[in-house]
């Protein structure tokens, strides 16, 4: 239908024919009026054309549409609907943007693009899962995804018809469908039936798949898949019915063609060792595989594809035994074809060599007899009413049976494999529904067309009638839901043409029925066809031929070959030949030639149990009783074929046209010519008729508003009614009411009516842009000519100016050269002058300077005559005096020498005298008597601590035969024991042993005593021989060796000592435990228990008296005595003062302790200065004698304590005992009567410490006075150790209280060793001034390191001051608001501090508080109960009830075996997060680890591990139960994880420990190692983790891209386009509520429900991040992703709209501080694509920088925008295919992956770092709603 004339005005773009474009654009010159015979048009390269029109001539042309429709998704969205805007669509978008699908309508139309493209990944399945189908680009994906959905909402059968010629991808886009399925409706169990689905593929494609010259693998069969899908639309399994195998390739093929691949994929792998028996070899020695002359495929390994194909059955449970017979039979097949039959010389009978190997390898193959099958292949059994016989066959005859074998014997192998492929898809369960995709050839015509090319185009006829009725419903169905009146549209019906084909007499019928006649032939059957339908308008008889006849199909004329068509038809095979394979040994073989019965179904008919329609079998074949009754091959396929009809109507068809681009296999090359030709045949252009002849274009009502309110009255704006408003501007603009209607939702256009409407806004924005234009343009030169005129002015000016100045600088020019002349001349002229008269001056000077020189050479010379003769007469004097010197000095030393020697001779004379040694010795005489003295006194002290010593052990002896009494009378009491015999065996060894020390300890004294008077005698005896006598020597080195025996001896006896305390301690022990032994004899019947432990046992807050360690009085023991045994118990007032009393002398104790430590170190310094002296051995002795008897009492001391708190424990037994007993009362008695003795005992150790103590003083005094006697000896030995200012003065006063020893150190001569220790008392003094100066100096120091830092302070400030100075005002407001909020937040953070310190003192202050108050009432309680006696014993057991709850919670909680079950349930199966929110984050693991921690303390290792086990198996249970729920999941993320870290920081490993209090390591775990369970909750908070992504993924992802692309976040912007077919299906599906949109406000938002979920259930902020990087992954790739896959939103005013939407999203990451998580990095990629949206693309500075910009993008997916880059209005230009070329030849050098979307499944490693926890476990509550009453605090 061509356009009106009124548009065909100048300027007007119009379609006119071309014998090779097939259509060409050419524009308008002049306007056109009705009746003018010529039509000025101009081409694209402006050549003129005179094109002539009428009615003789050619009709008016077509009309183009608008740029902006060109390109569009769907081809129903063009204004102007036919065969060039729809050729001209698909070439653009096929060549420039390289899309390969287009909608048109319910047709997807694919075009091969003859390249293997990135755009069928499971990324883009996901992509296209759960979209619209007009809401993303056309693709193979949406139609399987539409077929889904109706399947899912309509609970109606889905089909998808894939149609197309030879070579056009029909097999690959079923592939792809059947893949998308396998994909999204995944088999419910584990069946893996969609794995089994897609194996069948290669399988089919090998057994059905060949070399055509079209297509590299053409599908020579058609089928039909059904996949069943249960009740949840899952795969359950499928069934494969087959059509209309061609048999004819088996045994011929073109030139340039290949037989089935399978012969060739076994061919390829007959090298194997498995195929060795096959006898196969190169596919070159095959007949059936080399007529073609070309075996091989351009990238076609036939072995890796044999590889493929044998998983691909066992995949399918083919046995091997099964898939061996089956290559057996595929090879035996080519074996027949190479048998050669020779022919006989009466050329009518023929024969088979008997030595054929290729019969003989045939034969073994299939397991038949070799004879038989040689016969029956050359002679043939003919039947008449009366007789058979055997008949001979011509070599013809034979070859020609040989063949029909073959192709039966592949048929029936095909039809074996299809039915077990069918089995193996089989399933037990209850279909609901299923999708048929259709896999079907498309219309074929060539120039010699057989059988199989009429039965291909017989069955599109059908599909075409089918299509074409479907068309029109849908139509229909629109015009009826929006209430538009319509009329009846014409179409084409194809009816006629099939009546031809299959009704009675029709060609089939005919066809049949010559077939009966035994001698039919094609030649008659060709007469019947021109008798019977010459008259029928769609056949035709050819002109030149008889045996040929034409068919008027839809899509062209085809004429048909009647030669072979009944051959084909009856497909006759010799029943003897099928006999002799029916007798096979293999079962394999003899099974495929069995006929079937009545009610079984072929191979490819499989149960369809639930569908809804009852699916017969494709092929039925019947058992026929003879062979004239046998079915023919066009009667087959005309029932399969009405089956199929049967079965598409009663499902929903979706269509797909596959088109072959062109015919040399070229990626991306497009003709035009073959193009239409397909397009006319698949019933495209059809569709676009159909569409045409009614209302294509449709508009809502808020889509056309928003279009075109620019022709809208200002008027109209402000009514609220689009609809009304709508109407109102239609009625206007359109006169004629039949352009177009108003639906309920919907504006309905007839064809053309957009592109007027868009030319009417295009003429409005073109004149506002003109007005615009004229006011800018005025505006623009207005500017111009002012500024024109100020800059002549200006000119002027400079001009004018720059002349005045020109002349001013000549005029002083022309006087400065006068002046400079002037001087020039007087300069000239002196400078001569001066150079006269400088040149006699240096001549004079020259010649007096020689005249001087020669007077001073003269004076000179003389004066150096006189220097060398002073100094040889002065050299001849020295020498002389130098020789009578030295003679005189030679004199004097001979006489000298003679003087010596006499005086020498004379002293050795005198040295012989004794009188001259006792003058030496008196002075040495005297010091050895005093140190005798000396001796003596120490030999006393000796003697009284010897004394002391024999009283303590008598004590001790004392106390011991009291405890023997004891003992003894426990015996009588008791009886003979054998626990009690035990123990006193074990007493009397301790006895013996505590003898034995006794008697070494005695041998060790005496050996001490023994050498002590060896020493003295040695002293006395040596007093004559000191020095010069070699005994002084030896008593030297005896004396040396006996100092360190009695070092080893003292060593040892220290050892003896320490041996004897710890028997002491072993007795007491056993006296211990034998007085429970008592007790127990006592009362055997009574046992203690927590219930009735006094006050005293209980851990209290203060002090008691079986836990302290007291003292004791007299006084003390009065009060025992007076008050009673319970009174005394009870009264807390005497034990505090004993406890007092013995603190008193413990202090006591450690003074004299340090006293002696020091006095012990400054001996030790004393006898290191004179270690070679006997005085300083004998002090040293006598110090270790005092330091060993102070150890001795002190041990005693300990002793007596310690028996004092035994006794004490003992009455405090006694007193919560009956005190009525006697015998009691009796022992009691007896304890008290030791504790006094124990009294006096104490009493007089204190004495000895006195004596000890007095004792330590005077030997001080000794110590100081031995040491300034040893000084004598070595008085110049240095000070080495430090002495205190205490030491130095007691050193001084000591040697003042010496001066009446003076005169007798006078005696000897030494004063000056008196001096000697003054000056030393000096230096002491000095290194006390020395150390205070230091201490100054340090201070000093101390006080210059705070001024430097006050300096560093103040210089700091001085530097803030400067850059606040530096800055601007605003600046500088800023900077200070800062630095003040710093100041603020630290001065915060110390009152926080000191906040948090009081509160702690108040705290504890309180705790005392009550302390001190219970037992102030207790105090008070007691005294009322000392005047009610009979009710003390209930309030005491109060008491402790009431202290023991004042104890610390040492944070484990204790639970028994049997409530583990009660403990995961209430804390895990029941738990809800809302019961936890208000309390402590990550409450259950904290309770869960106090249960392990208890667990662990008690070593219960089955009890941890089995609460362990059931937690994760508890915390699965519930995340698997609650697997949508978010809340839930986070809930357990930040438990399990709280829990991991809790056995981190308390398992005692110390990288764990780092951060942890001195509290919290007292609560690591003692005795388990849970490094493995650590691991454990590692994975499980893994798992939980992800579980968390996929939830919030699938809350989201139906928001993201409604959110981020389609949401209007910036009114107004966002333009509308035209929409096609697909875009208003919602209006068929859902009644024009399209889906639920979302704003990207309602995205933010459920981001932050996310993130204060997260954060309510005390997750980790780090992995809180690692959570919302994920989900911004998840937002950048399915925004990116879609924006890939959807072409009308790649537009300048999207990336405005997606780029403000991102910065929203930033801002929100900045405001929860998560912007440092690496989330907003991850938006890197849309934010490019949204900048590469609005960037310009014009010239190569344009592609310079979006190769720069665009770093995180692909190549591809830049070349993708840049495809899909639309211009939503005439303004804008679309990206030229140069610029695209250009962008791709500068990313060359990118290695991007060759993925085109961003995988939107792609995980971040997750991380889960350590985070301790600042809470202590102590602190913890637990709330009584979780109802864990049974669990007990420890």
């Amino acid at each position: 239908m061509r356009n009106g004339l009124k548009f065909l005005l100048q300027f007007t773009r119009v379609w006119i024919p071309d014998p090779e474009d097939v259509w060409k654009p050419a524009e308008i010159t002049k306007d056109y009026k009705e009746g003018d015979p010529i039509l000025h048009l101009k081409l694209e390269d402006e050549s003129p054309l005179e094109y002539p029109v009428g009615p003789k001539d050619n009709p008016l042309p077509f009309l183009r549409n608008p740029d902006i429709l060109v390109g569009e998704n769907d081809l129903t969205a063009l204004s102007y609907l036919h065969e060039p805007a729809v050729l001209h669509n698909l070439r653009v978008r096929f060549l420039e943007s390289n899309h390969i699908y287009t909608y048109c309508g319910i047709v997807l139309v694919a075009i091969n693009p003859y390249e293997q493209l990135q755009i069928y990944g499971e990324e883009v399945i996901n992509a296209y899962s759960g979209q619209n189908m007009g809401d993303m680009d056309p693709h193979i994906f949406a139609v399987a995804e539409e077929a889904y959905k109706q399947m899912a909402r309509d609970e109606r059968n889905q089909s998808i018809i894939v149609s197309g010629e030879s070579g056009a991808g029909k097999t690959v886009s079923a592939k792809y469908a059947m893949r998308f399925f396998a994909t999204v409706g995944g088999s419910a169990n584990d069946t893996n039936v969609e794995e089994k689905v897609l194996a069948s593929s290669p399988i089919m494609e090998a057994i059905g798949n060949a070399k055509t010259t079209r297509n590299d693998n053409s599908s020579r069969f058609g089928k039909y898949i059904q996949i069943g899908f249960n009740r949840h639309y899952h795969i359950i399994g499928a069934n494969m019915r087959t059509y209309l195998l061609e048999k004819s390739r088996v045994v011929f093929q073109a030139e340039d063609e290949r037989n089935y691949h399978i012969f060739y994929q076994l061919c390829a792998s007959a090298s194997l060792p498995e195929f060795k028996d096959l006898a196969l070899s190169n596919a070159d020695d095959f007949t059936y595989t080399s007529l073609g002359e070309n075996i091989f495929i351009e990238g076609v390994n036939d072995a890796e594809d044999f590889e493929k194909t044998r998983e691909a059955f066992t995949l399918l449970s083919v046995k091997d035994s099964n898939q061996s017979s089956i290559f057996k039979i595929i090879a035996s097949i080519l074996h027949l074809g190479n048998v050669e039959i020779c022919a006989e010389r009466d050329g009518e009978s023929c024969h088979i060599s008997r030595d054929d190997p290729h019969l003989k390898h045939f034969c073994r193959l299939l397991g038949v007899e070799l004879q038989q099958m040689e016969h029956w292949l050359c002679h043939r059994k003919l039947a008449t009413a009366s007789e058979t016989y055997v008949k001979n066959m011509s070599s013809k005859q034979a070859a020609n049976a040989r063949d029909a074998l073959a192709k039966h014997i592949y048929a029936r192998l095909f039809d074996w494999i299809v039915e077990h492929v069918n089995m193996a898809l089989q399933t037990s369960f209850k279909q609901h529904s299923f999708i048929g995709v259709l896999d079907i050839y498309g219309f074929e015509t060539f120039e010699i067309n057989s059988f199989e090319q009429f039965c291909i185009n017989y069955a599109n006829e059908k599909l075409q009638q089918q299509f074409n009725s479907h068309v029109f419903k849908l139509e229909q169905e629109e015009y009826m839901k929006e209430q538009i009146p319509w009329t009846l549209i014409d179409f084409y019906d194809n009816q006629p043409c099939i009546d031809l084909i299959e009704a009675r007499l029709g060609i089939l019928d005919l066809l049949d029925e010559e077939c009966k006649v035994p001698k039919g032939t094609d030649q008659n059957w060709a007469q019947k066809l021109y008798g019977q339908h010459s008259s029928s308008a769609h056949f035709q008889k050819p002109r030149m031929s008889n045996t040929s006849f034409i068919i008027i199909h839809f899509a062209d004329k085809v004429e048909y070959q009647c030669e072979g068509f009944l051959e084909k038809n009856r497909d006759t095979v010799y029943e003897e030949q099928i006999n002799i394979l029916k007798a096979s040994k293999f079962q394999l073989v003899a099974d495929l030639f069995q006929e079937k019965q009545d009610g079984s179904s072929s191979s490819s008919s499989t149960s369809t149990k639930s569908a809804r329609v009852n699916v017969r079998a494709a092929k039925p074949t019947v058992k026929v009783p003879n062979k004239d009754h046998r079915k023919t091959v066009g009667h087959q396929f005309r029932s399969s074929l009405h089956l199929l009809m049967e079965t598409l109507n009663a499902t929903t068809p979706h269509y797909v046209r596959c088109i072959k681009p062109n015919d040399d296999k070229e990626a991306f090359s497009f003709d035009s010519r073959r193009a239409v030709q397909q397009l006319r045949a698949c019933g495209v252009l059809e569709t676009i008729r159909i569409s045409a002849a009614g209302y294509p274009s449709r508009w809502t009502y808020p889509d056309f508003f928003n279009r075109y309110r620019v022709l809208m009255k200002k008027s109209d704006m402000t009514i609220a009614d689009k609809k009304l408003v709508c109407k109102n501007l239609l009625e206007t603009l359109i006169k004629d009411p039949d352009k177009f209607q108003f639906g309920k939702t919907k504006i309905f256009f007839r064809a053309g009516q957009v592109a007027y409407l868009e030319k009417l806004r295009a003429d409005k924005f073109r004149s506002a842009c003109i007005k615009i234009q004229k006011t800018v343009r005025g505006w623009l030169q207005r500017v111009r000519y002012r500024k024109i005129r100020t800059a002549t002015v200006t000119l002027q000016r400079y001009v004018r100016g720059y002349l005045a100045r020109r002349y001013v600088e000549h005029l002083r020019l022309t006087h400065a050269a006068i002046i400079c002349q002037k001087q020039y001349r007087m300069v000239r002229d002196r400078r001569a002058y001066l150079r006269v008269r400088q040149a006699v001056i240096i001549i004079q000077a020259y010649t007096k300077g020689m005249f001087t020189r020669r007077i001073y050479w003269e004076f000179l010379l003389h004066h150096k005559a006189m220097i060398i003769q002073k100094t040889v007469r002065g050299w001849l004097e020295r020498k002389k005096f130098r020789r009578a010197r030295n003679a005189a000095i030679i004199i004097q030393c001979a006489y000298r020498r003679m003087c010596a020697k006499r005086q020498l001779k004379q002293l050795k004379i005198e040295a012989r005298s004794a009188e001259h040694l006792k003058k030496l010795n008196t002075g040495m005489e005297n010091k050895i008597v005093q140190l005798q003295r000396k001796m003596d006194d120490q030999s006393k002290e000796y003697k009284a601590q010897n004394e002391q010593l024999s009283v303590a052990n008598t004590s001790l002896s004392t106390e011991l035969t009291k405890t023997q009494k004891e003992l003894e009378q426990l015996r009588s009491r008791q009886g003979d024991g054998s626990q009690i015999t035990s123990l006193q065996e074990e007493l009397e060894k301790l006895r013996e042993e505590l003898q034995e020390a006794y008697a070494q300890r005695k041998r060790l004294e005496e050996e001490h005593s023994s050498e002590k008077q060896g020493l003295k005698q040695v002293s006395r005896g040596k007093k004559g021989h000191l020095f010069n006598n070699p005994v002084f020597q030896n008593y030297i080195n005896r004396e040396s060796s006996a100092s360190q025996r009695e070092v080893s001896l003292q060593t040892e006896l220290d050892a003896e000592r320490q041996r004897y305390q710890n028997l002491l301690k072993e007795f007491s022990r056993l006296e211990q435990r034998y007085d429970n032994l008592q007790e127990e004899v006592f009362h055997p019947g009574h046992r203690r228990n927590p219930s009735n432990q006094s006050s005293l046992e209980s851990d209290s807050n203060y002090p008691s008296v079986s836990t302290s360690e007291v003292g004791d009085t007299e006084d003390s023991i009065q009060l025992v005595e007076e008050m009673g045994v319970e009174k005394a118990a009870m009264d807390i007032s005497l034990f505090m003062k004993l406890q007092k009393r013995v603190r008193e002398l413990e202090q006591e104790r450690k003074r004299l302790q340090i006293s002696l430590d020091k006095m012990e170190e400054l001996a030790k310094h004393k006898a290191g200065l004179g270690r070679d002296q006997d005085y300083s051995m004998i002090i040293y002795m006598s110090d270790r004698t005092n330091r060993n008897k102070s150890q001795e009492l002190e041990s005693e001391n300990k002793k007596l304590k310690n028996d004092l708190n035994e006794l004490r424990k003992m009455i405090a037994d006694r007193a919560s005992q009956n005190s009525s007993s006697n015998e009691l009362q009796d022992s009691y008695n007896i304890l008290l009567s030791q504790l006094k003795a124990a009294n006096e005992e104490l009493e007089a150790r204190k004495e000895e410490v006195l004596i000890l103590r007095a004792q330590i003083v005077s030997n001080a005094q000794q110590i100081e006075k031995t040491e300034h006697i040893v000084s004598s000896f070595h008085y110049t030995c240095p000070l080495n150790s430090p002495i205190d200012k205490e030491e130095a003065i007691k050193a001084y006063h000591g040697l003042c209280d010496k001066a009446q020893d003076w005169g007798y150190l006078n005696e000897d001569g030494e004063l000056g060793l008196a001096y000697q220790g003054l000056k030393q008392v000096a230096r002491l003094l000095e290194a006390q001034l020395q150390s205070q100066s230091r201490q100054h100096k340090d201070e000093l120091e101390a006080l210059h390191t705070q001024i430097e830092l006050l300096k560093d302070d103040i210089e700091k400030k001085q530097e803030m001051l400067n850059y606040t100075m530096s800055l601007s005002p605003e600046a500088q407001v800023e900077y200070s608001v800062q630095q003040e909020i710093t100041r603020l937040t630290n001065d915060n953070l110390d009152l926080k501090e000191l906040v948090e310190k009081l509160e702690k003192n108040e705290r504890k202050l309180k705790k005392q508080l009550r302390i001190y108050m219970k037992k102030v009432q207790e105090l008070e309680l007691n005294q009322a109960v000392a005047t009610q006696p009979s009710r003390a014993k209930p309030e005491l057991s109060r008491q402790v009830t009431v202290q023991r709850k004042e104890k610390d919670f040492e944070g484990m909680l204790e639970y028994y075996k049997e409530d583990e079950a009660l403990l995961v349930k209430s804390l895990i199966t029941d738990m809800k997060p809302s019961a936890v929110s208000a309390t402590v984050p990550c409450l259950p693991a904290y309770i869960l680890f106090m249960c392990i921690r208890h667990a662990d303390y008690i070593d219960a290792d089955q009890k941890v591990e089995a609460l362990l086990t059931t937690t994760i198996n508890a915390i699965k249970k519930v995340l698997k139960k609650n697997n949508d729920d978010f809340e839930m999941t986070s809930f357990w993320l930040a438990n399990t994880s709280r829990l991991l870290h809790c056995l981190k920081q308390y398992s005692g490993d110390e990288v764990f420990m780092t951060q942890n209090t001195a509290k919290q390591n007292e609560h690591c775990l003692k005795n388990f190692d849970l490094a493995e369970y650590r691991q454990v909750l590692s994975d499980l908070s893994i798992q939980i983790y992800q579980q968390l992504i996929k939830v919030a993924e699938g809350i989201m992802q139906p928001m993201i891209v409604s959110a981020m692309l389609e949401s209007e976040s910036i009114p107004s912007l966002a333009g509308v386009k035209p929409m096609g077919y697909r875009n208003r299906s919602s209006s068929m599906d859902n009644d024009g509520s399209g889906p639920s949109s979302y704003t990207l406000q309602a995205l933010i938002r459920q981001l932050g429900q996310f993130h204060s979920i997260m954060g309510e259930h005390g997750l980790d902020p780090e992995i809180v991040g690692q959570v919302f990087r994920q989900l911004f992954h998840c937002i950048n790739a399915i925004t990116l992703n879609h924006l890939l896959l959807c072409k009308d939103v790649c537009s300048w005013s999207t990336g405005m709209q997606l780029r403000y939407n991102i910065s929203q999203m930033e801002e929100w990451l900045r405001g929860n501080n998560l912007y440092q998580s690496k989330a907003a990095a991850t938006l890197e990629p849309i934010i490019q694509a949204a900048q590469l949206l609005q960037i310009k693309k014009k010239t190569s500075q344009d592609a310079e920088a979006i190769c720069s910009l665009c770093t995180a993008l692909t190549t591809h997916q830049i070349v993708k925008i840049l495809n899909l880059y639309t211009p939503l209005n005439e303004f804008e230009e679309r990206v030229t295919v140069s610029f695209i070329r250009n962008i791709q030849n500068r990313l060359q050098e990118r290695n991007d992956p060759q993925q085109l979307l961003v995988d939107t499944k792609h995980v971040f490693p997750v991380l889960f770092p350590y985070t301790p926890s600042a809470l202590s476990l102590e602190t913890i509550h637990i709330p009584a709603s979780l109802g864990l009453d049974f669990l007990v605090r420890v």
